[in-house]
């Protein structure tokens, strides 16, 4: 059978750990950016709220102090390390919108140092250790890829990877390549079973995206322990595994679950033509019958 052309593209995963000094973690991201560039990355990925420790573990006023103004000075710093490096870079910001309104939001840049787009978390969990409803409001942005010049990124954040229609929708609008910057992790009071439990699962949905709809999945999450400053938990141990994976689910690309890493992967984004044309579950959905998806539930 005859393959379509190949279009490879080199995406480089930022795998960090973060402190409590913001300098500190930007500096080490510029670094890393700089690193994977000079490897070849073309699109680089940093995980989820990475200009701090994950802070949603209590709920506390004061914490809305380390949201950014967009554009200000994150989207300088970031803006300035795409155009030095050529590189596009997908970056995650606690957003002050206006005074009392907050957003968990992605931002990407073209290798210029011009914002190609922003996309709002949508999804937004309320469980122990993950307050995030305290300090979020679910986005406005809807599931629009965002245009760059590696290609039609269909940008999604944590939470979002748990929800196929998230995916789909961007499969449909689009997308060449869904992302994923994350922040997610155990109890360490939990058994190891439970652990394993969850970290496979996470993997499992995200690899089910990519085979699903056809398209290369990027999964970046942060690593290491952090303290639960109230003390009223044990804190959160993220799991790293940043992963890559193919259109068929296939695995381009793990990373560790205890340590930093930063890695560049091949992306043959015109594999996707190739295996929408084997396994054509867009021609086959039977979308006159899909009417229930929008309901909440179905008694």
């Amino acid at each position: 059978m005859q393959q379509s052309k190949e279009r490879r593209l080199k995406v480089g995963i930022v795998q960090h750990f973060f402190s409590d000094d913001i300098d500190t973690n930007r500096s080490r991201n510029l670094a890393a950016i700089q690193n994977l560039a000079d490897e070849g990355a073309e699109v680089i990925v940093l995980s989820e709220l990475h200009d701090s420790l994950y802070f949603c573990q209590t709920e506390d006023v004061d914490l809305f102090d380390l949201a950014v103004e967009l554009p200000g000075e994150f989207t300088d710093v970031y803006a300035e390390a795409a155009r030095q490096n050529g590189v596009v870079l997908v970056t995650s910001a606690f957003e002050r919108r206006a005074p009392g309104l907050y957003h968990n939001t992605a931002v990407v840049f073209e290798k210029d140092g011009s914002i190609a787009g922003q996309y709002r978390k949508m999804h937004i969990p309320d469980d122990p250790g993950f307050y995030e409803k305290f300090y979020f409001t679910p986005g406005d942005m809807g599931f629009e890829p965002i245009d760059t010049s590696a290609g039609r990124l269909g940008v999604l954040v944590c939470w979002d990877q748990w929800y196929p229609e998230a995916a789909r929708l961007m499969a449909l609008r689009g997308a060449e390549m869904l992302i994923y910057p994350t922040a997610i992790g155990w109890n360490p009071d939990d058994p190891e079973e439970e652990k394993r439990r969850q970290r496979d699962a996470w993997i499992t949905v995200q690899r089910g995206h990519a085979v699903a709809n056809g398209l290369p999945v990027v999964s970046v999450n942060r690593v290491g322990y952090e303290e639960d400053p109230s003390g009223n938990t044990s804190g959160i141990d993220f799991w790293g595994s940043s992963f890559v994976a193919g259109p068929q689910g296939e695995f381009l690309l793990e990373c560790a679950e205890n340590g930093a890493e930063e890695r560049v992967v091949e992306v043959d984004l015109h594999r996707s033509e190739n295996v929408r044309r084997w396994w054509p579950f867009l021609r086959d959905r039977r979308i006159e019958n899909y009417d229930g998806i929008t309901r909440r539930f179905l008694d």
